[in-house]
């Protein structure tokens, strides 16, 4: 493992010197608001503008009518384009879903653009009632075929099988709410257009942008410094930022859009809700004979989107006959999108609160189970895991829980009122990397400067990229500085997959390699690399690389170039698989009187690859899980039949785990070597960390009350 060096940026955020895109002051802001839609489904009849047009300090309102064609249809990612969606901005006067932005007002304050916006008098015209979610439609959903498959005879296995476990999962639509609204602020200069907006991509809101406008790309300039969270939200362009930049041209000042929390529901992406149908068969010693998991998921009717991960359960545990497939219903809703682990949470959810029904059924310790069915291969294709240390983690994990003195049968654990229960599951997160590029310079006095256009989540970016370098020219990482965030730097792939330090780390190392070379020093050790840059007698030298991932195309950098750098790995690789993989261990309290749900300890043990810093990588894992803990008890983006809006879009009513839900999470970081993954050996923890956790809570409440829960958020009346 690397060091636990200190946060590059620490200073910064907690003096609050570091500017987000909301902070940074442009001259002659004007402040823009959105008004959205208050039907599901329907058409826009007219707009009453006069009082808005009123108000003092109104400059302008954008609908459909007023900007005509200024904004280009574009396709979606999903169609190979750059949008997170497919809906024009204020394309027409069709309304697709509640919270879709009708108008945008534009005013001298931000105060004036929110009173106008309340003044807008939409008419609409609703159709039938909107399809809210599932509902009943799980049974005329639209199968996607590139995301089923079979081996073996799996209904011949199940019907002759010792024992089976058949039942049935959900999960519910989730929103991430990071604790930066989804800001943007342009400004036009010279016909050139600059675009301040937290971004996981800056490449992508650059091109898609210009194709949006009919632009030259060149024209454009899009910086994102700081990111105050993101987890999938901010992955993609979105409706808001043309709206913004067409505004900023009209008027010819910058502008600046802050969407509403209860907004960011409908101007971003979120986990759709889910079905499972898992179906597992065993011998009488464990070992899985056959293997069904089938999904279902919520999409919108402009796109057919899904996470779908059955590609992952199906081939984390041996089984000779596997079926698998994943649905989509579509409803009046937004699209959905990426949120931290997006297929992988729901769907670990049911395969792993499945295997514990087997288990239980078996009268087997769940880890036992496991060990009986851990495979070097995954069973699938018969391709062969770059490393598996899922066994290590558990043994690791089991031991810091105190596993070996859990009683098998549920309900016999007492402490007072308190009902107590242990379990556990299995994480696992595909390991990606995509095409990213890097530029070192390093300087006679010992200084070195690093850019990529990456992005800085709070994941610890800037740190990475400065201990990188450090590392490979033997120089205190205090002498290196960091540039990222900037289409005029480097292209970087998309911050998402927790494939960024797997994509960025290679290309800095080949950078400094190369700086090596031209120092005659391209076998020496980092050590010699100064005194070799001494006795060169130049001031600097810089160097500029590009590094294309494994099981990318090999004409994918020039996608690197169009903001179409996306990572490639996991299942989808012609010889290989490669997981990160871990173990989750929860202890639950269920009060015996009033149901109460506490979650006083989680331990996590996870294998992925080289740790370059643990104190950042230790700072996502107990993230993650403690957003596992959210996902299991609390998270749930409560719909309205009625119109299909949310009904808790706030942090008021939308739940997440605090301070007095969190009382003991131990992430142990077990070290592995896979330098088949990529060269820096890195197989990323942004997302490992939730995925497991809902399913070892779900099995813990069994273990303390014997009664099975299968839906989430597991609440009180669950248990009644």
């Amino acid at each position: 493992m690397g060091q636990p060096e200190r946060r590059y940026e620490a200073r910064e955020k907690v003096t609050g010197s570091a500017a987000y895109a909301s902070d940074v002051k442009l001259a002659r802001t004007a402040h823009a608001y959105l008004v959205t839609s208050s039907i599901g489904r329907g058409r826009l009849q007219s707009f009453d503008l006069t009082a808005a047009r009123a108000l003092p300090g109104v400059i302008d309102i954008l609908t459909h009518e007023t900007i005509g064609d200024e904004i280009r249809q574009t396709p979606s990612i999903y169609g190979g384009g750059y949008m997170a969606d497919t809906l024009r901005p204020l394309g027409s006067a069709e309304i697709a879903h509640w919270g879709q932005p009708v108008a945008m007002v534009v005013a001298e304050t931000y105060e004036a653009a929110r009173e106008a916006a309340n003044l807008v008098v939409v008419s609409y015209a609703a159709e039938v009632a909107p399809v809210a979610g599932m509902g009943s439609s799980v049974a005329t959903g639209q199968a996607l075929d590139p995301m089923g498959f079979a081996v073996g005879d799996f209904d011949t296995a199940y019907r002759t099988a010792n024992v089976t476990v058949d039942a049935n999962y959900t999960t519910p639509a989730q929103h991430q709410n990071p604790m930066e609204l989804f800001a943007t602020q342009c400004v036009w200069e010279a016909g050139r257009l600059t675009v301040h907006e937290p971004s996981q991509y800056v490449n992508n809101v650059k091109f898609g942008l210009a194709a949006q406008l009919g632009l030259d790309p060149s024209r454009i300039r899009v910086i994102s410094t700081y990111v105050g969270g993101a987890f999938g939200a901010k992955g993609f362009l979105t409706h808001r930022t043309a709206l913004v930049a067409v505004a900023a041209r009209r008027i010819g000042r910058p502008v600046k859009l802050v969407p509403t929390r209860a907004q960011g529901f409908t101007v971003s992406g979120y986990r759709a809700e889910t079905r499972h149908h898992v179906q597992l068969a065993a011998t009488q010693d464990g070992r899985l004979t056959a293997l069904r998991h089938e999904g279902w998921e919520v999409t919108s009717r402009a796109d057919t989107v899904a996470m779908g991960a059955v590609s992952m359960t199906a081939r984390l545990y041996a089984c000779p006959n596997i079926t698998a497939r994943v649905n989509v219903v579509a409803a009046d809703r937004s699209t959905p999108g990426f949120m931290r682990a997006p297929g992988e949470m729901p769907y670990a959810f049911a395969m792993e609160t499945a295997l514990d029904e087997l288990a239980h059924k078996l009268q087997m310790d769940p880890v036992a189970l496991r060990r009986v069915n851990d495979t070097q291969t995954e069973p699938v294709g018969g391709l062969p895991y770059t490393s598996r240390s899922l066994m290590l983690c558990f043994d690791t994990a089991a031991a810091a829980f105190g596993w070996q003195g859990r009683p098998s049968e549920p309900a016999t654990m007492r402490d007072g009122d308190w009902q107590v229960g242990w379990g556990c599951a299995t994480a696992f997160y595909p390991t990606h990397a995509g095409n990213s590029a890097a530029r070192v310079r390093l300087s006679a006095d010992g200084r070195v400067h690093v850019e990529s256009a990456g992005h800085e989540l709070g994941q610890g970016m800037y740190t990475m990229m400065a201990q990188v370098a450090a590392e490979e020219l033997g120089v205190p990482i205090a002498q290196v500085t960091v540039a990222l965030g900037d289409t005029d730097l480097p292209p970087a792939v998309v911050a998402g997959g927790s494939s960024s330090t797997a994509s960025v780390a290679p290309a800095i190392m080949a950078a400094c390699d190369a700086i090596r070379r031209r120092l005659g020093i391209a076998t020496g050790v980092p050590a010699d690399v100064m005194p070799a840059m001494e006795a060169s007698g130049l001031g600097t030298i810089e160097e500029f690389t590009e590094v294309r991932a494994h099981g990318t195309a090999p004409d994918s950098l020039r996608g690197l170039y169009r903001g179409m750098a996306l990572p490639a790995g996991g299942v989808h690789l012609p010889d290989r698989v490669q997981f990160a993989l871990g173990a989750q261990f929860v202890e639950v309290r269920v009060h015996r009187r009033t149901r109460e749900i506490r979650v006083p300890r989680v331990i996590g043990a996870f294998a992925a690859g080289r740790i370059i810093n643990p104190r950042t990588a230790h700072g996502q894992l107990v993230g993650g899980m403690i957003w596992g803990i959210g996902s299991a008890l609390h998270e749930h983006s409560e719909i309205d039949t009625r119109n299909a809006s949310y009904i808790n879009a706030n942090l008021a009513d939308y739940l997440v785990p605090v301070n007095a839900d969190v009382a003991d999470v131990q992430a142990i970081m077990v070290e592995e070597e896979d330098r088949l993954v990529n060269r820096a050996g890195v197989k990323g923890v942004g997302e490992i960390g939730v995925v497991g956790v809902a399913a070892a809570i779900s099995n813990a409440i069994f273990h303390a009350t014997g009664i099975r829960v299968r839906d989430l958020p597991i609440r009180i009346e669950h248990l009644m």
